[in-house]
């Protein structure tokens, strides 16, 4: 049986989800959410990377990239186990319902998350304490690393990236870290019960989709941050000067787009050091990565078949050069490892060359389309009657396009708007979301998704990145009001029905 089936699902990251603290979390609403999409026929919640964000708040520059974000542990179910009580909770902030106020939050789950680890470690039962024990013993390979790494630089250095540590602790030198483990003993168990009580809430949320007839679609970055776990605990991965400072990092070259490219400022992989390793720091990624999801989208794929390399003296991504990736070898790896077809969607977006189209090809994996990009001319890749086959996902828009409103609004040129309304034989501008929708739905590709923010006929004012901006993204939540729209979810089914999208009504396919 083949891995994609038509379906339909929607883009929602749990951070964005409705919530009395602050921030969208793995509690009550999550529940419903799965019951709304299973309602609606859909089979698919995809959301961004599940890790522990830092500065900028992007879950795409993550702490680690096995770790979970403790800020999404739902404080309703600690209190139903008697680590947290009513009354703590009864005086909780008065947060923003529209939106993430970053600072306070992170900080009031801090100070609460702390309160749950003293109590359970003073009342919890000795089956809690067993089961946390195995787990960590079972997570070892990344927990510890992530435990001492997170400990130092929250009680020791105040927060600063690993490399303006003090050398001892920058360069892991033995007799430094020996004492910090025993100096912040209580510290790094923290830690750790705060990522077992992340996955434990999961792996219930998990499986209540599952049961449910909703998959999930998770998200890796092709790239770690730099200020991660992953680079400090395994230098020797990354092209990395004496002091721990990247000697080239990741980016784009100029374009269309931005004259003077992207850069990323993500450390390099030394894919020959991988290779020589049997990439096994890959494979337990891709497996920590479907422990969490069913299907896994790969953030900037092409950098697989090639990438841009950018020196770290430069300020931006101008200089440079294309260097080849590992290409088919590592996944011929990881598909040994695992066992069967890779539950992967391939970010193929942007400057694609014909290598990269074969590499994806040659693995069978599906490609991205996104309509928003499409009104450009009858020839556009992205209009569905050029859709050659159906081994694709199509989406109205990702988390860095505007809303579908928005784009109409005030983003497409009149060049795209005047093609869109000859497209279409009509203005759309009573229901540009809806119109779409419905062009994606009736596609060929064998998978469409469509962020909340289209479903719900968002604005401009409701996106969630703009890919340059700094401030002020990865924040927009759900009011409890526009979570209750269910005229919305009505007329999503409708689509879903009638473009056999529904479960039990569709046909399997690989294109």
């Amino acid at each position: 049986m083949s891995i994609f089936a038509r379906a339909s699902g929607v883009l929602l990251h749990p951070t964005s989800l409705p919530g009395r603290y602050g921030i969208g979390d793995l509690g009550d609403y999550a529940y419903r959410f799965v019951d709304m999409l299973q309602a609606s026929g859909q089979s698919l919640w995809q959301m961004l990377p599940l890790g522990p964000t830092s500065y900028g708040d992007s879950p795409y520059q993550c702490l680690s990239a096995f770790a979970g974000n403790p800020n999404l542990i739902s404080l309703d179910r600690l209190e139903k186990l008697g680590w947290l009580t009513s009354a703590s909770l009864a005086q909780s902030p008065r947060f923003p319902d529209h939106t993430v106020d970053y600072g306070p939050v992170i900080e009031y789950h801090d100070q609460l998350l702390e309160t749950a680890y003293q109590n359970f470690k003073a009342a919890a039962n000795e089956g809690y304490r067993q089961a946390f024990t195995q787990w960590c013993a079972g997570q070892a390979d990344w927990l510890n690393d992530f435990a001492l790494f997170f400990t130092l630089k929250q009680k020791r250095f105040g927060g600063r990236a690993w490399v303006e540590w003090d050398a001892p602790f920058a360069l892991r030198d033995p007799e430094a870290l020996a004492d910090a483990l025993t100096k912040y003993a209580d510290d790094i168990e923290s830690v750790k019960f705060r990522q077992w009580v992340f996955f434990a809430q999961w792996e219930e949320l998990k499986s209540y989709a599952n049961a449910h007839g909703v998959r999930i679609v998770g998200d890796i970055p092709i790239f770690v941050a730099h200020d991660s776990s992953d680079v400090w605990a395994n230098p020797h991965h990354y092209y990395l000067d004496p002091t721990g400072k990247p000697t080239v990092v990741a980016g784009v070259p100029p374009d269309y787009f931005s004259a003077t490219g992207q850069r990323w400022g993500n450390p390099l992989y030394r894919w020959d050091v991988h290779k020589a390793e049997g990439y096994t720091w890959w494979i337990s990624r891709v497996k920590a990565a479907l422990a969490l999801s069913d299907i896994i989208r790969i953030d900037h794929f092409r950098a697989f078949e090639d990438y841009w390399e950018i020196p770290g003296s430069e300020a931006t991504a101008v200089k440079g050069r294309w260097l080849k990736g590992p290409n088919i070898d590592l996944f011929r790896a990881i598909q040994a490892a695992l066992g069967g077809d890779l539950p992967i969607i391939a970010e193929d977006l942007g400057q694609i060359t014909p290598a990269v189209e074969q590499l994806r090809d040659d693995l069978n994996l599906p490609g991205m389309k996104i309509i928003q990009f499409a009104f450009s001319d009858p020839n556009n890749v992205f209009l569905p009657h050029n859709y050659i086959h159906s081994n694709f996902v199509v989406y109205t828009g990702t988390h860095d396009n505007n809303t579908s409103v928005g784009w109409w609004q005030g983003e497409a040129n009149p060049g795209e708007r005047e093609y869109c309304i000859a497209y279409f034989n009509k203005d759309i501008g009573h229901s540009p979301h809806w119109e779409l929708i419905r062009l994606a739905m009736g596609s060929n590709a064998h998978t469409c998704i469509v962020p909340m923010q289209d479903v719900l006929g968002l604005g401009a004012d409701c996106r969630m990145n703009t890919p340059g901006k700094l401030g002020g993204n990865w924040a927009w939540r759900i009011t409890p009001s526009q979570f209750g729209n269910q005229d919305a979810f009505r007329t999503l089914a409708h689509f879903t029905r009638i473009y056999s999208r529904w479960p039990g009504k569709r046909q399997m396919s690989r294109g």
